[in-house]
């Protein structure tokens, strides 16, 4: 999950589109690929244990359960950190942060990889949450400042690309390769990838300055503004639904004696979250609101189907099919109303959003294990369908903010096209 507080002058540092030089005309991919890999690495290691939960159990010699809680504790300490640090690292130079960020869970991951005390890989977890807060408080921000002005939408779509890669193949691919040579494996591979990147970032991206003091955000007064609270009570409540049941798909699946399929169906589930990520980018000028009510309607029948039969296996995969539609392009509708509905206070709004999904993350891990120690694993799919039950009602209410029929950036995109075209006309190149 993804968030901008970094709210210093991206245009101050992107050249100017108007200037005519070739380099306002090109994004740096490579530095742009590069935050892409970190945002990858950060989903990723949040993630990762879904697919390794009963192998990871028996190592550590705990309850999977318990072992859920290291999803738990990776998302407390993102929720816990987040804003603090991100205040009180606001002056740091942006590429010292982002490396000191990416160190943090190179660590994390080694110690996770090589422990066997329970009690110090949940301390490895918090440390990569608390890594998790720093990066994501600037990796969308960073992505912007990299980029010329009229080129600062692809540059943060090709930065949080990193996001549904790690969602459609990353976590399989961590799945099977516990599967093949263990759980320990698939997070070393995890801190092999986060030193080749710290090299990459140190030779390839380029550095900015912080931000000023009198330029950081007011988090607070955010919530008074119409349309905020309704997006960010649907992210809580919408992010606990789904991570009740993701944070423990391995165990529920070998409860349905579908164990050998975790990898299988996550990478179904992740192929679906890819094809719903290109039909919310598509549609979602004209249909936020849509969206949205669909991205509820189709998780809400995918648990309906494994509530009641999962008992064939074929439709257990077209649950997956619904899931990752209905999932795969909510972190963009979330992201997309919230910071319609901030305004000029966008940058504090998305704060408050990633916050409130680490929470809703940690909650989904808590809730889940409590649910999976008292009524089974088979309590997860109704545990879904009633939650999503008031986000739907809450979107359909917030019609006239947090939720419009029609956006206001659409207005704006139809006045800059025909802006374009009287330019045209009159003999003026468009940029």
């Amino acid at each position: 999950m993804s968030t901008a507080p970094d709210t210093a002058s991206a245009s101050a540092a992107a050249p100017d589109p108007k200037g005519g030089g070739e380099e306002a005309r090109k994004l740096p991919l490579f530095a742009l690929l590069a935050l892409s890999t970190a945002v990858f690495i950060t989903s990723l290691t949040e993630t990762l244990p879904a697919g390794l939960l009963p192998s990871m159990s028996q190592d550590l010699g705990v309850s999977e359960s318990a072992t859920g809680q290291t999803v738990t504790v990776y998302a407390i300490g993102t929720a816990l950190t987040a804003i603090p640090l991100t205040a009180a690292t606001a002056g740091w130079q942006r590429k010292k942060l982002l490396l000191t960020a990416m160190a943090g869970f190179a660590i994390a991951n080694t110690v996770t990889a090589v422990s066997s005390v329970y009690e110090l890989t949940m301390v490895a977890r918090f440390v990569a949450g608390v890594a998790a807060g720093l990066a994501w408080a600037l990796l969308a921000g960073y992505a912007r400042r990299l980029a010329p002005v009229h080129l600062q939408g692809k540059a943060m779509a090709i930065a949080m690309a990193g996001i549904p890669v790690a969602l459609s193949l990353g976590v399989p691919a961590g799945t099977f390769l516990g599967e093949w040579l263990g759980w320990r494996a698939a997070f070393l591979s995890m801190t092999g990838l986060t030193v080749a990147l710290l090299v990459w970032i140190f030779a390839g991206v380029p550095d900015f300055p912080g931000q000023a003091r009198g330029e950081r955000p007011k988090l607070l007064r955010t919530l008074t503004i119409p349309g905020v609270s309704p997006v960010l009570f649907v992210t809580l409540v919408f992010v606990l639904a789904h991570t009740i049941l993701y944070a423990y798909i391995a165990t529920y699946l070998k409860d349905l004696g579908l164990g050998g399929h975790t990898g299988l169906i996550l990478l179904v589930f992740g192929a679906a979250s890819l094809a719903s990520i290109w039909i919310v980018g598509a549609q979602i000028n004209r249909r936020l609101r849509g969206l949205t009510v669909g991205g509820a309607l189709l998780v809400a029948v995918a648990s309906l189907l494994l509530a009641v039969l999962s008992d064939t296996t074929a439709l257990v995969y077209v649950a997956a099919v619904l899931w990752g539609l209905g999932w795969g392009g909510v972190p963009t509708l979330l992201q997309t109303a919230v910071g319609d509905a901030g305004g000029e206070s966008a940058d504090a709004a998305q704060a408050m959003l990633v916050t409130l999904w680490n929470v809703a993350m940690a909650g989904g891990g808590i809730v889940g294990g409590i649910l999976l120690d008292t009524l089974g694993s088979e309590s997860f799919p109704w545990a879904v369908v009633l939650l999503l039950l008031p986000v739907i009602a809450v979107v359909l209410y917030a019609r006239k903010a947090g939720f419009p029929a029609h956006r206001a950036s659409e207005e704006k995109t139809a006045e800059a096209e025909a802006g374009t075209e009287t330019e045209a006309k009159a003999g003026v190149p468009a940029v």
